[in-house]
């Protein structure tokens, strides 16, 4: 397979016709072997309009859907990020191409462990990853400017709100039923509010499930 090809038309396909204009993003998913973050029985589709299965649940973000995060976000180079439940590291592989630092966290370690391989493998010397439950983030290297949740959530955690630096945004789908909308937190002060940035439904992350109301 030509993946070189298949990059490139995932860019012009998914991504620029989807209103994504920031040529540092642009570049850097046109750049990335997006197959080294694939399991090898999924590589044929790594620039699939789809989400890409990597364990159990878990998934790698559409490209649409990435690359209109990421722009919402406006990461900034010299600014530091961390990606949530990044799997196996492409969303944190594009976030290190736009900032100084990223963290790469994952509740799973295996999934940690081939994020680490894969994003080595790019020459990512900026990115790390670490793993922990996936409500509490990682505060270890808090404050960030730029926080995001790979995959959606039925709640947002007020531990991630919490390390967010003064300035500092929060992305992350907020899914009720089938429906989602990305949702950009904001801090200003101890205030933070979000804007609604566009529609999307991606799987939810396991952990970030609503708990069941409780009926008499």
């Amino acid at each position: 397979m030509d993946f070189a090809r298949a990059r490139d038309l995932m860019v012009e396909t998914q991504v620029r016709t989807n209103d994504v204009t920031d040529a540092r993003i642009l570049r850097a998913m046109r750049t990335l072997p997006r197959e080294r973050f694939a399991p090898p029985q999924h590589r044929s589709l790594a620039y699939a309009d789809m989400e890409i299965e990597v364990a159990p649940a878990r998934t790698l973000m559409r490209p649409r859907d990435l690359s209109k995060l990421l722009q919402a976000l406006a990461p900034q180079s010299h600014e530091r990020a961390l990606e949530i439940a990044g799997a196996t590291g492409y969303g944190a592989a594009v976030l290190a191409s736009c900032c100084m630092e990223v963290v790469a966290h994952d509740p799973d370690p295996n999934l940690s462990f081939a994020a680490q391989a894969a994003l080595e493998s790019c020459g990512l010397a900026n990115a790390k990853t670490v793993s922990a439950p996936i409500v509490n983030g990682w505060a270890d290297d808090a404050p960030y400017d730029v926080i995001m949740l790979n995959g959606a959530a039925e709640i947002v955690p007020d531990a991630w709100l919490q390390q967010l630096a003064p300035k500092g945004r929060l992305a992350v789908i907020v899914r009720t039923g089938a429906a989602g909308s990305a949702r950009i937190y904001t801090r200003s002060g101890d205030t933070i509010a979000y804007r609604t940035a566009f529609d999307a439904a991606p799987p939810i992350a396991p952990g970030l499930e609503k708990p069941p109301a409780f009926v008499f």
